[in-house]
């Protein structure tokens, strides 16, 4: 029998729309079971890229989030030392990872780039779980009627979104165990 599936909920902040130009400023992930047990978590704050700057756009938003731009500037780390430490904590973990993200598009996007960059390799392969996707086939509805506002109150437990990588790691782990744990019931 095949090791259980671990769904790695993983939340970013960045300071731009893509790697490369711009910086992936932290990254959150919450280890999840099926059954909704988070068994670890892992954090990391990235010191930014050589060379990138500051998008215009995302710059003026973290002027209205002071309080979660302190939190992705403390305590930085080289980006590859943060990924090689990223890559050996999903190793660890007891069962075959699964990236998740809302959106994952966003997401993944940033964690495969610095990966590869970083770390020469993703323990995700090319694979992502989109919870947005996700929420379509649940609901039966379309794509952009897949939002957050217009998911189940069921599906979200009490937690907050603080725009503070792990918290929303978390918050969106919760979230995406109650939309399986439906999946599966149904």
């Amino acid at each position: 029998m095949s090791a259980p599936e671990i769904y790695i909920s993983t939340d970013v902040e960045t300071d731009g729309p893509i790697p490369g130009p711009h910086s992936m400023l932290s990254i959150g992930s919450a280890a999840y079971t099926a059954d909704k047990q988070l068994i670890a978590t892992f954090s990391a704050n990235l010191a930014t890229l050589p060379g990138a700057s500051a998008d215009p756009r995302t710059a003026a938003w973290w002027q209205t989030q002071p309080e979660a731009w302190e939190a992705c500037r403390s305590n930085q780390e080289d980006p590859a030392a943060a990924m090689q430490r990223y890559v050996a904590w999903v190793k660890t973990l007891p069962g075959r990872p699964v990236f998740v993200a809302y959106p994952a598009g966003f997401d993944f996007l940033f964690v495969y780039w610095y990966l590869i960059r970083f770390a020469g390799e993703s323990p995700f392969s090319h694979s992502a779980l989109d919870m947005k996707t996700f929420a379509m086939a649940l609901l039966k509805t379309d794509y952009r009627d897949s939002t957050k506002r217009h998911m189940p109150k069921q599906w979200f437990d009490p937690m907050p979104h603080t725009h503070v990588a792990l918290d929303d790691a978390i918050e969106q782990g919760a979230l995406f165990c109650n939309m399986l744990k439906q999946n599966r019931n149904t």
